[in-house]
């Protein structure tokens, strides 16, 4: 019968742990194989291909067919619609985790979480069609020009990644321990001061973290954002003008070229400036988070 218990208490115990372990070491593993394979594949433009770094990076001339691989006008793009979407997104996505947890906590949890979570599952493409038909044409009789354009990439893509910021927000506040709210409250604190000054700095590492993956998601959107921005290959001059972005030429170029060809390698190195331009913010928000959480 001893045995028997033993026998037990070794499955529930260590057979779980080991799955567990397995499951944490396979993501880990294969989000380091497919880190090594894009940038095995990546370098070739460089180590292969013959194509200049510092062109590809500096320049502005996207003309495959003449031998030029400038991308800055994708990393611009990329750049500006991403940190654009997270600015317009995330102070509103804030706003709501307070909404939903401090002022009215039942409307909260009966309506806006659900939409929320019903926003979190719109497939990109009707994102992009909606922006297509009521975004674009209400930004080109309101502000001129074309409709397509930065101004409508950035917009969609804030709706987009504003249920992911919200929603890891909203749980951030409230893990927040209640006494800290009603020991600011017994200083003499506001609900707002409360809010404020005690709750948002106790929850600051789960916002952060919700930025970020509201970032990655910007970083990494392409069909929606591609569907309205226009895809035209200059430097935005203003937000209403048109640009592409590296996701949108890596999603029409990718299936044009052949593997092994300067293009496809470049297309590749595309890729990979994608993913450490991801990787370089992701790595600023955090720092600027664990800075502020110092003081």
């Amino acid at each position: 019968m001893k045995g028997h218990k033993s026998i037990n208490y070794w499955k529930s115990e260590y057979i779980g742990r080991t799955l567990v372990t397995l499951c944490g070491i396979v993501i880990v593993l294969t989000t380091l194989a497919i880190i090594a394979f894009i940038a095995g594949k990546g370098i070739q433009s460089f180590t292969v291909s013959g194509i200049s770094l510092w062109e590809m990076i500096t320049s502005t001339n996207w003309s495959p067919n003449d031998g030029h691989y400038g991308a800055l006008i994708f990393i611009a793009g990329s750049t500006l619609v991403s940190i654009g979407a997270v600015l317009v997104s995330a102070p509103i996505a804030i706003a709501l985790a307070i909404f939903m947890n401090y002022i009215s906590p039942k409307f909260g949890e009966k309506v806006l979480r659900p939409v929320l979570e019903l926003l979190v599952g719109i497939p990109s493409v009707v994102y992009g069609l909606l922006g297509v038909s009521i975004l674009v044409p209400f930004l080109r009789d309101s502000f001129g020009g074309v409709g397509f354009s930065l101004m409508a990439g950035i917009i969609v893509l804030s709706i987009m990644i504003l249920p992911t910021i919200a929603t890891l927000a909203s749980d951030a506040l409230r893990g927040v321990p209640p006494q800290l709210l009603e020991a600011s409250y017994g200083l003499g604190s506001t609900r707002w001061q409360a809010i404020s000054r005690v709750v948002i700095p106790a929850a600051k590492k789960g916002v952060m973290t919700g930025i970020v993956l509201g970032l990655a998601r910007a970083f990494g959107e392409a069909l929606a954002v591609q569907m309205v921005i226009g895809n035209t290959i200059k430097l935005p001059e203003a937000l209403t003008s048109p640009t592409a972005t590296l996701t949108g030429v890596l999603t029409m170029d990718m299936s044009n070229t052949l593997n092994g060809t300067a293009w496809n390698n470049a297309l590749w190195s595309l890729a990979l400036i994608l993913l450490v331009i991801s990787f370089l913010f992701i790595l600023i928000i955090r720092f600027i988070g664990n800075r502020g959480g110092e003081k």
